[in-house]
């Protein structure tokens, strides 16, 4: 068991990958209590927010794979692939499921006013996706975490 824990911490792609998402999620959470003024401790994990940790992590593990085995690779074009994939995903489907969510649960507080009644449901997680800003940063910090670990 120790000799499969070494070899993944040998692996300086998933190394650079671990610490694409740790960073962001570091970074989304120190930026979320300047603005807000606020510890939400679901920011160290949660999805959503500036930097985008799922940018990060797919970039860092992309930029780790070309440098280590060149660009003409089959495990930089996977890694590539999956990064662009990942990030189109970020800035479409799961940033229109935070907009969808938001106003769902504005909708939700309305009925509640109105009618005075209570739902048994909890509010939906609003934070699930990214601005392409968010996308972009996160891609720049995990090409910069790749360069500067391999």
């Amino acid at each position: 068991m120790m000799n499969a824990f070494e070899q993944l911490l040998g692996n300086r792609i998933f190394v650079c990958a671990v610490t694409g998402w740790f960073v962001a999620q570091l970074l989304k959470t120190i930026i979320h209590v300047l603005v807000t003024g606020k510890f939400e401790p679901e920011r160290l994990t949660g999805s959503g927010g500036m930097p985008s940790s799922h940018s990060s992590t797919v970039c860092a593990m992309a930029t780790a794979a070309g440098r280590l085995y060149g660009l003409g690779s089959f495990e930089f074009a996977v890694t590539v692939i999956l990064a662009i994939i990942v990030m189109h995903d970020a800035m479409g489907v799961r940033l229109e499921t935070g907009k969808q969510a938001k106003l769902i649960n504005e909708i939700v507080d309305t009925f509640k006013t109105m009618s005075g009644k209570t739902l048994a449901e909890e509010k939906l997680k609003e934070f699930v996706g990214h601005t392409p800003l968010q996308v972009l940063i996160g891609a720049i910090l995990g090409i910069v975490i790749g360069f500067l670990a391999v």
